[in-house]
């Protein structure tokens, strides 16, 4: 079975402060990008919040952005969700980098809906009681010992 979706989570450091809290520039970057990127743009929420924060919700037809800035440290927080075959995120996150100009990136691809075989589905549970039974069995060595007459 095919995956429902795709998620990437982006997390930028060291990005230029003074294009963090660029509200026009970065507006204009992503609606572009998101064109770019066979995405379709129903509706956008962007705005400042405590201090310099900017974050922006993108509701797209194929799934939606959000992007969260931290001009004080340098820092940006990139999710983007999709659902459809033909969208290219990677596109949207490579042109929020070329304004941001991260010193480091980190990037998880994430696969929603990934059933997989059956076997697949059913959750792994794997535990193990050899320490608690090494602790257990210690704190009765240690009970003993302090139990014993002094000579």
């Amino acid at each position: 079975m095919k995956i429902l979706a795709r998620h990437l989570t982006v997390d930028m450091y060291g990005c230029k402060s003074n294009n963090l809290n660029n509200l026009i520039d970065l507006k204009e970057t992503i609606k572009k990008a998101v064109e770019e990127s066979n995405m379709t743009l129903l509706d956008e929420n962007m705005q400042f919040l405590e201090g310099e924060q900017l974050t922006a919700l993108l509701l797209l037809h194929e799934g939606h952005i959000s992007i969260h800035n931290y001009p004080a440290l340098g820092y940006t927080a990139i999710d983007i969700f999709t659902c459809s075959e033909n969208s290219r995120p990677e596109r949207t996150v490579a042109a929020i980098k070329a304004i941001l100009k991260p010193e480091k990136t980190k990037t998880t691809y994430l696969k929603r809906g990934d059933f997989g075989a059956v076997k697949d589905m059913k959750p792994k549970i794997k535990v193990s009681v050899a320490p608690l039974r090494r602790i257990r069995n210690t704190g009765a060595r240690v009970i003993k010992l302090l139990s014993r007459k002094p000579r």
